[in-house]
């Protein structure tokens, strides 16, 4: 016999009343296949696949102590209350904590999402829902960020937005204070262009020529 609850954040406990006569539990492998051109379909493993648990019960109108058991207010929930609260479950898209105890101690204690449950309801059994119960194991999503490869794209983007040197070909009649008037708009600025060009020009910086070209400060 197995004693089935869902607990939520808060440490409340849904126990299901009717321990089921039998609890499945799906496992599986992952697998991604990928076609190589001209060699066909491969397929590499990524891991475990989700586990899917299901089981059937009922929701008894009436309580019976040779099968029931009650929540932690000593009473059964009222079957459509209990469906009701198993739908608000389902569709709060957060994960709950499943606890499945049998009698040689915890069968399963892990955090799902419950993805379905049906419901059935019998002749001859007024007030009893019968139900199919599907849950998915959950895992707290891990994102991956490649540092090594951002950063390289990083340098990248910042290499690319810096400004290019700006260039200046030197016309007959030009001198560096007539090139940092009409470039940088300021005379006195002729000593930046010369220091920047002083290995060009040479010791005097009034001996520039025609079509020389020269480096002006950003």
């Amino acid at each position: 016999m197995f004693e089935i609850k869902l607990r939520d954040s808060l440490g409340k406990d849904f126990i299901f009343p009717v321990s089921p006569e039998e609890i499945n539990i799906s496992r599986g492998k992952g697998f991604e296949t990928v076609n190589i051109l001209s060699l066909g379909e491969f397929d590499f493993s990524n891991g475990e696949k989700v586990k899917e648990i299901t089981f059937s019960s009922f929701f008894p109108s009436v309580y019976n102590d040779s099968y029931c058991k009650k929540n932690e207010n000593n009473e059964i929930p009222d079957p459509r209350d209990a469906m009701f609260r198993l739908t608000e479950m389902m569709n709060s898209k957060i994960p709950y904590q499943l606890i499945i105890a049998g009698s040689t101690g915890k069968v399963i204690n892990a955090y799902v999402l419950i993805s379905a449950h049906n419901s059935t309801f019998r002749g001859g059994e007024p007030g009893d829902i019968y139900f199919d119960f599907t849950a998915r194991t959950w895992r707290k999503p891990k994102i991956h960020t490649q540092a090594g490869k951002n950063a390289g794209s990083s340098s990248t983007s910042r290499a690319d937005m810096k400004s290019k040197s700006k260039t200046y070909t030197v016309k007959s009649g030009d001198t560096l204070s007539k090139i940092a008037k009409l470039e940088l708009g300021s005379s006195t600025k002729w000593k930046d262009i010369y220091n920047l060009n002083k290995a060009a020009i040479g010791s005097d910086p009034n001996l520039i020529r025609a079509g020389q070209r020269l480096v002006l400060p950003s």
